[in-house]
């Protein structure tokens, strides 16, 4: 046996420079995208149609159906999107991500990439020390792109010669005669390989090798690639396991697509293969499945076989062109037939994914605000005020949950999904500030009167303080983690004061909340009040900042228990702020309503 330790270990980094171009790759395409690709995800229509468009757009041009499925779980995590419109976008990504094998099939054996490699890189390495983003971006992108291929290139050197190592790989060929169970076999291998690799691409590609090399037929090579489509699901579902029951339920309908498609075309296996290669015959003016017969009748010196009983280049190409045909074939007609079956996905994995707790129901989308303008201005500021009045009750709820979390410990059970809970909060608080911002600026753009342009920018001031709220009740949280991570504790009269503090925060929200419900005719007794109780919170402040001094002075309570006190009531007085700023805001929209100072 030719074939040594080092080989393999070649054969491995190989593999390994691969997947890596393949990362690089991909990244510098997002990077390149940016919020553009998101953007378009943000504002999907609700046509199934165009939602399938999207998919197969955005999987394109990021090379990864992985990553856009990640994407859209992350948006129906936060609200952005429902599940009926995850759906449709994700029936498009698995269309979309066939753009990458038709890469791969074009340039493995017409065009030998990896020979202009270098020059490649010569280009892209210089981009990727720019100052400009874009460039940096683009960089990525070609270094990525002049890996993969090198690897691919590598990986056929260095794969072993099952003619000159016939024992070594004995057991491939052992399981390539079993008929229909070879399929099966086959079939869990690409599940197997593509989880493993978490990219179905790295699946073809090693694929593409073994069925160039001869170790199995272009049949099986067609079941390890629809064994990968069930493979790739794990990258979302990994994703979603951390969102919520809505984010969790898209991961489940992306699995129940491609395992549905996958074991229809099971059933019908061998005439799906034969449809498959009946198109590549008509486009490349060869049967892929010609090639396995040749080498069994032992014909070479022929188009398809070398003297060696090798694949010839043509044949090589023909293979390649195939096994890229399969998937695009099985995901186009999957895509047409189920597209119709849309609503039905949603029932049944709502079905297999049931709700058990009333938390998980509430679904953070945005209730008011349509995807499009409506013709009377006026009416799309009564949406946006209604949501903001929405958006502000959300960021009220955790502010309860960080007044909770303040009497909770680590051991406690409800203490980690009261922390994730506010950090998903503040997450989807992210996406409706951007949301919501983004729909004020359109209503801005149109015909408004100088009290409608007023009463825009005053909500655009409004909307961003919310969102400074939910950021300091997250900080709060992240300051309670990192005191009972050290096993800091208060005592009950740190707690007591702490108490004092966030009720007076509590209070001044539901004044807020209290304005934005009378957003069009605030009262001037609740802006009254609003500054009233933030100058209670700055008095509290100061007392208890006093008191602290004199406190660790005096024994009460160590140093380190006193920074963590003061740093919640800092946070508390900065959540004070905000909401003085949200009444600022509410102040702004109108020129009739009295200054006020504080």
């Amino acid at each position: 046996m030719n074939y040594s330790v080092i080989d393999f270990i070649s054969l491995l980094g190989s593999v390994c420079m691969f997947l890596y171009g393949m990362k690089v790759m991909s990244e510098g395409l997002q990077k390149v995208a940016g919020d553009r690709l998101r953007n378009i995800l943000g504002i999907m229509t609700r046509n199934r149609v165009t939602g399938v468009l999207t998919g197969i757009l955005i999987t394109a041009l990021i090379q990864s159906s992985s990553a856009s499925t990640v994407m859209v779980v992350s948006f129906v995590n936060a609200g952005l999107m429902s599940l009926n419109q995850a759906m449709a976008v994700i029936f498009g990504a698995n269309v979309g991500t066939t753009a990458t094998t038709w890469i791969i099939s074009a340039f493995s054996f017409e065009v030998n990439i990896s020979d202009y490699s270098i020059l490649l890189l010569a280009a892209g390495v210089p981009m990727m020390f720019m100052k400009k983003s874009a460039y940096k971006s683009m960089g990525e992108f070609l270094v990525g792109f002049c890996f993969l291929f090198m690897g691919l290139d590598l990986i056929s050197t260095y794969v072993p010669n099952l003619q000159e190592n016939p024992d070594m790989l004995r057991f491939v060929t052992n399981y390539t005669t079993l008929g229909y169970g070879s399929v099966l076999i086959f079939f869990t291998l690409g599940i197997v390989f593509t989880m493993i690799a978490q990219s179905s691409a790295a699946t073809f590609a090693i694929t593409l090798i073994m069925c160039s090399q001869g170790w199995i037929s272009f049949e099986l090579g067609c079941a390890i690639i629809l064994g990968g489509n069930i493979g790739t699901t794990i990258t979302p579902v990994l994703a979603s396991l951390s969102g919520n029951l809505a984010a969790k339920r898209t991961a489940m309908g992306h699995v129940l697509f491609n395992v549905l498609g996958s074991l229809a075309v099971l059933c019908c296996f061998h005439p799906f293969t034969e449809l498959v290669a009946d198109i590549t015959t008509a486009c490349d003016g060869i049967n892929p499945l010609s090639i396995s017969d040749a080498q069994e009748a032992g014909m070479r010196g022929t188009t398809l076989l070398d003297e060696r009983g090798g694949m010839t280049a043509r044949a090589q190409s023909c293979i390649a062109f195939g096994l890229a045909m399969f998937p695009t074939v099985f995901n186009a007609v999957n895509l047409m037939i189920m597209i119709w079956f849309t609503k039905l996905y949603v029932k049944v994995v709502c079905w297999i994914m049931p709700t058990r707790h009333k938390e998980d129901e509430e679904e953070f989308v945005l209730k008011y605000i349509g995807r499009g303008l409506l013709s009377a201005s006026e009416l799309n500021i009564t949406q946006a005020q209604k949501e903001i009045l929405l958006y502000g009750q959300r960021v009220e709820r955790m502010i309860g949950m960080a007044k909770k979390m303040i009497h909770l410990e680590m051991k406690d059970e409800e203490y980690q999904p009261t922390f994730d809970r506010i950090e998903k909060y503040e997450e989807i608080s992210d996406r409706m500030e951007m949301e919501i911002g983004t729909f004020l600026n359109r209503v801005a753009e149109g015909r408004l009167s100088p009290e409608g342009k007023m009463r825009v920018a005053g909500m655009l001031r409004i909307v961003s303080e919310i969102e400074s709220i939910a950021d300091g009740c997250y900080n709060v949280a992240k300051t309670l983690n990192r005191k009972n991570q050290i096993h800091v504790e208060f005592n009950d009269g740190v707690l007591k004061e702490i108490d004092r503090m966030y009720d007076l925060v509590s209070e001044a929200m539901t004044n807020v909340l209290g304005l934005l419900e009378e957003l069009e005719t605030p009262e001037n007794s609740r802006i009254v009040a609003a500054y009233n109780k933030e100058r209670e919170i700055n008095n509290l402040r100061n007392n208890l900042r006093d008191g602290n001094i004199f406190n660790i002075n005096n024994k009460e309570y160590d140093y380190q228990e006193g920074i963590f006190f003061m740093d919640l009531i800092g946070e508390a007085e900065k959540l004070g702020d905000y909401m003085l700023n949200v009444v600022e805001g509410v102040k702004h929209q109108f020129k009739t309503l009295p200054s006020m100072s504080k």
